[in-house]
């Protein structure tokens, strides 16, 4: 397969993925809630975040071995690739042990700081250790797999399996969950599914890359840039989990509960918009190390046009359509108060500015430039947690994603500056004007509802109103691209023909 093709089967694998995905967050959240409150939601949320915290011990290992690969690969370098493999599996390992050490250090802690009258040292536990499973068995069994086949863009093994888990996982929990099971052991027995994750995942890769040797010499330099890497690696945790971690600790779990809520749809959103870059820093990572600079810019530019297109539509549908369904969601659930026009507005503007410099922060990855961005991603980093507490002290949840929406800004305006410099040695003016077309095509998107009043009753009356303002968008960020990107549109739509039209054929 070229890389078009991989590139389509990846981004459908990662779509019905990401579907799967966004409806078990509905409904397991909703059914965790009614079933054992708010507040145990809130705590499942938070030890997540941390747990995330403590799985940085691995950063820059994946990331390393990642862009180490892109070059054997491309040259069908076999010696080389069971090198630098063998190199990954050995620190993960190594990593492994300190994550393992870590969850049990935090399960002590959090279970001796963050007990309440009715949740006890006997419940958290158990089950951050519980939580912490997942981790330690990607650690040891399945990330030297993990990065080969992300390196040979074949993402959609990956995301094929990982629908298998998430199927297996969901009926674990709403079934146990509907009998009231105790937490601890609910959560203990939707760990089935990785196990089968991994056989998956073992069988396909002894099979596709047979010459992969456990007891191979490692290549040393093959993770040389992983303390490069690391920066990157901490930035993306920061700003992903600091308002969970901030709320954490200025406010309580019940906030958090609201904000996993809404963070929910958020990252659901995400996942859409995920889809349409599985695997492409693998693919311009090819072109860098191949120094096609002509076909880079270009394919840089198209990617932008397409990209910009959808989080216009995506998050202006958003902007309308959020609070809506939030009142509908967490109708009957009183525990807490989950309605806030203001943090619906507020954590979609955070969606926005952390996904617009999507195309700009993949070209550094593709590119391995890590190193370079290491004081950088450390403002960025300080920024979010200095201004979230200070934002977060007076104004809440709010306050605290107002914080992560200026660290996003300037992390935009930065790479803005770095990546025409360094890497695509083109023209920035084309990313701001789309960057800033986005925002018009919001504002256009938004207009009808300042006449029209949505009156929604339920979820069908929801999805009404989502499928017309869906269609709405389409059309006016159609036209605007048009108006402005024609060039580039047109060369996209005949992308994507031909890539049916091959299809086709091979059908016949």
């Amino acid at each position: 397969m070229n890389r078009t093709q991989k590139f389509a089967l990846n981004s459908l694998t990662a779509a019905i993925s990401q579907i799967v995905v966004m409806i078990v967050g509905l409904i397991t959240p909703r059914l965790m809630i009614s079933t054992y409150g708010s507040e145990v939601n809130g705590l499942v949320s938070s030890l997540n975040q941390f747990i995330s915290y403590i799985a940085l011990v691995e950063a820059g290992i994946g990331g390393a071995a990642i862009f180490s690969l892109y070059k054997p690969i491309a040259n069908k370098d076999e010696q080389g690739i069971n090198r630098i493999v063998a190199s990954a599996k050995k620190s993960y390992r190594q990593a492994g042990y300190i994550f393992s050490s870590g969850i049990f250090a935090l399960a002590l802690i959090y279970a001796l700081v963050c007990s309440t009258e009715t949740l006890g040292f006997s419940t958290i536990f158990p089950l951050a250790l519980i939580l912490g499973t997942n981790g330690c068995v990607d650690f040891f069994l399945l990330s030297g797999y993990r990065v080969l086949l992300t390196a040979d863009q074949r993402n959609y093994i990956l995301s094929s399996i990982g629908i298998v888990q998430t199927v297996l996982r969901t009926l674990i929990i709403c079934i146990l969950a509907i009998f009231r099971i105790n937490v601890v052991l609910l959560y203990a027995l939707a760990l089935t599914p990785i196990f089968v994750k991994c056989i998956f995942i073992y069988i396909y890769s002894k099979k596709k890359y047979p010459y992969i040797d456990k007891n191979a010499v490692i290549d040393k330099d093959a993770l040389n840039k992983r303390w490069d890497v690391i920066y990157q690696q901490i930035l993306g945790a920061v700003q992903t989990g600091a308002p969970i971690v901030i709320a954490t600790i200025i406010l309580d779990f019940f906030q958090v509960s609201v904000y996993s809520v809404y963070n929910m749809v958020l990252l659901g959103i995400n996942g859409v918009l995920s889809i349409f870059v599985t695997g492409l820093p693998a693919g311009f990572g090819e072109l860098i190390a191949k120094n096609e600079q002509d076909n880079l810019k270009k394919s840089v530019s198209e990617f932008e046009v397409a990209y910009y297109y959808l989080l216009s539509i995506v998050y202006g549908v958003t902007l309308v359509m959020l609070l809506p369904f939030i009142s509908i969601y967490t109708q009957g659930l009183t525990d807490v108060n989950y309605y806030s026009p203001t943090l619906a507005l507020t954590i979609t503007l955070n969606g926005l500015l952390y996904n617009i410099k999507t195309p700009q922060s993949m070209l550094i990855q593709s590119a391995g430039m890590y190193k370079e961005m290491r004081w950088r991603a450390t403002i960025q980093g300080a920024m979010i947690i200095m201004a979230g507490v200070l934002l977060g002290i007076p104004f809440g949840l709010p306050g605290i994603l107002i914080g992560s929406c200026l660290s996003n800004l300037y992390r935009t305006i930065d790479l803005l500056y770095f990546v025409p410099k360094n890497i695509t040695h083109g023209d920035r003016k084309g990313s701001i004007f789309r960057m800033a077309r986005v925002i018009l095509n919001m504002a256009l998107i938004y207009i009808p509802t300042i006449f029209i009043d949505i009156n929604i009753t339920g979820y069908f009356s929801w999805i009404l109103y989502a499928i017309a303002y869906t269609l709405y968008s389409v059309l006016v960020v159609t036209i605007t691209t048009v108006i402005f990107d024609k060039k580039e549109f047109i060369s996209l739509i005949n992308r994507f023909k031909n890539l049916l039209f091959i299809k086709w054929l091979k059908k016949k």
